[in-house]
């Protein structure tokens, strides 16, 4: 975004400069390509081709809202993959506006795990898992936090993400089920079929008063939010 000049001058913030370089690394990994859907039942995958949703909807009644307002001006959806470096990446920044405009913003997280990660699938249906318990955004963080230690990784990673739900307090019995369950694989598969149908191609898209936006830099999105909540 252009600035006004300045007659004084300015300190460099290193850690805005590094987020911008980081919100143009993304707007070039968002270059698209035709997406699939692969979900872990056990150790090998399951994969399926995703057919767009007749009914695409961008945010569904169980899809998971990270704020709550008494009154909404404006809805910001992600569609987001656990094992994306660019989504980890742009995670301290959304907390950044979360903080900003929560009061005013409904954020709203959904589901869309890429074809070239071998384990977003299963830490989705961790995820999920977790959410049926009521600690949706404790095992959110705890995948980005982690991502470094399993993302890229070709094997399963299932049983290190069971070990996340037992330090989270999690009652391991109904996790399993949850994991195993078909209802909670295809509410995954309904996320990502509604992406596919709104034109998701990559990870992060994000998704502002309907209008799926195309980002560059951290002052863009900001300047969208402030014009959105006006």
């Amino acid at each position: 975004m252009t600035q006004a000049p300045s007659t004084s001058p300015k300190t460099t913030d290193p850690a805005r400069t590094v987020r911008m370089v980081l919100w143009i690394l993304i707007g070039v990994i968002l270059g698209g390509g035709l997406i699939w859907y692969a979900v872990f039942a056990a150790s090998k995958p399951s994969p399926e081709a995703v057919q767009p949703a007749a009914d695409a909807q961008l945010v569904r009644e169980d899809s998971h809202r990270v704020t709550a307002l008494a009154t909404e001006k404006a809805q910001l959806v992600e569609f987001l993959d656990f094992e994306c470096e660019s989504c980890r990446a742009a995670v301290p920044l959304v907390e950044e506006l979360k903080k900003e405009y929560g009061d005013r913003v409904t954020f709203v997280n959904r589901y869309f795990p890429l074809p070239g990660h071998r384990n977003s699938g299963t830490a989705a249906l961790a995820v999920e898992a977790a959410a049926q318990q009521g600690k949706y955004e404790q095992m959110y963080t705890k995948m980005f936090d982690t991502q470094p230690q399993w993302g890229e990784k070709q094997d399963s990673q299932a049983a290190l993400f069971r070990t996340f739900a037992q330090e989270l307090g999690l009652a391991l019995d109904k996790y399993d089920a949850a994991v195993a369950d078909e209802a909670t694989k295809d509410r995954i598969r309904k996320d990502v079929a509604d992406g596919t149908a709104l034109g998701v191609t990559g990870t992060p898209t994000f998704f502002l008063n309907g209008e799926k936006l195309t980002l560059n830099t951290e002052e863009q999105f900001r300047q969208l939010l402030d014009d959105a909540t006006k």
